[in-house]
């Protein structure tokens, strides 16, 4: 009789916890989605809310938009992480997840600078801070929860439910983007369409926000509240306490900073360095990013269970030691695979068409250059150029506006495109070995009255500073290698550098400092 008591309270306790999973996990998703819209649209943006005079320029500035986002993030730790530390988790996240649905839908319906200028990329910059601000305290509160929520010895598997939700988050972006880009045809999303993935997450945030009222206050802090041991000040205790103070230094330092760098590395510094450095057309680059994501997913859990058995510590360090390691190799695989310089041309077609070729108006000259090589590879270069017919326009006209808009994509076979995959996937299983234990080692290093603050901020700092960084430094460090304006980079692989060093420190820090014990969190 008492061996069927105990299995169904551990029956009811395993459905509880799927729920709280669901729950929470729905939510995130959502935020995380809201998030990497504007990433993986850089591009676009770029056209459409700054100067299109110098493209590169406009790329680095939106790039640098979507970096403040994830440099923010550690002051919404702060914040909202002393507020789940006071009030609860459920609705502290629950605030975020209104934040963050609001301001992503609000960028969907700003106008474009040729409409208000540079009140454009203000008025973007300051709702991606809120996004930031948002997300800071979501995955802390969201991570917290569930652990709070799970059995002891489990707490790696079960979170690890939650660290997926970044990547199907990035998953379900670039599945939108792809769809209302086909559905609407090129042109037209470059022109509006690209509105309309930002539009749609009101509808998902709407959702979210009923099945989360729905959801209860974790347990050990429903417990810890009757109690009355909540903390009476959460940042004092969290960052003036030596003992504590030097937990947090080293999750942050010995964990998170290179966690955060393999977790961008692998998927947005991959798809950028596709479309950018390889050149490959947008919808083969992003079908690469996304296959590979889905088939890699599954690995948070495994790598979360795993770290349940044999401890976080092992699993983390070896992700980061062979990421380190393994980088340059594959990326050079990649940039060589994609390469026309080591291929066969043999065809090539020109198709030139010419715009408003009256007298006295100006010229549209379009050429389209198809080429196509013995491995099957075929590349499309489309040149756009205006010139005025007439010869006193033309001499009146500033130079810069006879610059042509030059547009190149790489499209690979099959072969090519499994082989690009299978490199993609590699990273991504990098990603998996140091992101899946990395929420449970988190919550088990703090204890209940201070753990929403205290481990929110080098979870935030470690991926939002050092890990959103990444596209930003490495496509500065690729551009400092430019030999002059116009030239490919002497390095293409020089962004790596950076990853690869703040993986590396941490690899060591960790190493040393971090304790491979599991399961110590406190009633």
């Amino acid at each position: 009789m008492a061996q069927n008591v105990r299995d169904v309270s551990t029956t009811e306790e395993v459905t509880s916890t799927r729920r709280v999973i669901a729950a929470s996990s729905v939510g995130t998703l959502i935020e995380w989605y809201d998030f990497y819209i504007f990433g993986t649209l850089a591009k676009i943006i770029s056209e459409q809310f700054f100067p299109k005079d110098n493209p590169t320029a406009a790329l680095l500035a939106t790039l640098a938009t979507f970096a403040a986002g994830f440099v923010i993030r550690p002051f919404g730790a702060l914040f909202f992480g002393r507020l789940g530390d006071l009030i609860g988790r459920k609705y502290t996240f629950l605030v975020t997840l209104v934040i963050m649905g609001g301001s992503t839908f609000a960028i969907g319906l700003v106008p474009g600078y040729k409409t208000i200028g540079f009140f454009a990329p203000a008025i973007v910059f300051l709702l991606r801070l809120l996004q930031g601000l948002a997300l800071g305290g979501e995955y802390g509160g969201a991570a917290t929860y569930v652990a709070e929520h799970s059995p002891v010895g489990q707490r790696g598997f079960w979170t690890s439910f939650i660290q997926t939700t970044a990547t199907l988050g990035l998953f379900l972006a670039l599945g939108v983007i792809l769809i209302v880009r086909q559905t609407l045809g090129v042109e037209t999303f470059g022109e509006w369409g690209w509105r309309i993935p930002f539009i749609l997450s009101i509808f998902l945030v709407a959702v979210s926000v009923f099945i989360r009222m729905r959801m209860s206050e974790s347990p050990l802090f429903v417990k810890m509240k009757k109690e009355g041991k909540t903390s009476a000040n959460p940042l004092a205790e969290s960052f003036k306490q030596k003992d504590n103070l030097k937990m947090v230094l080293i999750a942050l330092l010995g964990a998170t900073a290179g966690q955060g760098v393999v977790w961008y590395t692998g998927q947005f510094y991959a798809l950028s360095f596709l479309q950018n450095a390889c050149n490959i057309e947008f919808v083969q680059s992003n079908m690469i990013i996304s296959i590979a994501l889905l088939i890699g997913t599954p690995f948070f859990i495994v790598f979360g269970w795993l770290s349940d058995k044999i401890g976080r510590k092992y699993i983390m360090m070896a992700g980061m030691l062979i990421a380190v390691i393994a980088y340059r190799p594959i990326y050079t695989i990649m940039y060589n695979d994609a390469n026309l310089k080591n291929k066969v041309e043999v065809v090539e077609k020109k198709d030139v068409k010419v715009k408003n070729a009256v007298k006295g108006a100006d010229s549209l000259i379009t050429t389209i250059t198809t080429k196509t090589f013995t491995d099957g590879t075929t590349f499309k270069e489309t040149v756009k150029a205006k010139f005025p017919v007439n010869p006193a326009l033309k001499a009146a006209l500033p130079k810069d506006k006879l610059k042509p808009e030059t547009k190149k994509e790489v499209t690979l076979p099959d072969n090519l495109r499994y082989k690009m995959i299978g490199l993609v996937l590699i990273q991504v299983i990098f990603v998996t070995m140091v992101y899946g234990p990395i929420a449970a080692f988190l919550v088990e290093i703090f204890p209940t009255r201070i753990r929403y603050t205290s481990m929110s901020l080098p979870y935030h700092i470690g991926n939002g500073v050092f890990g959103g960084l990444v596209p930003l430094i490495s496509t500065r460090l690729v551009e400092a290698t430019r030999p002059g304006p116009g030239l490919p980079p002497a390095d293409p692989l020089a962004g790596l550098w950076y990853p690869i060093l703040i993986a590396s420190v941490s690899f060591v820090i960790g190493s040393l400092y971090i304790s491979n014990k599991t399961n110590n969190m406190d009633a």
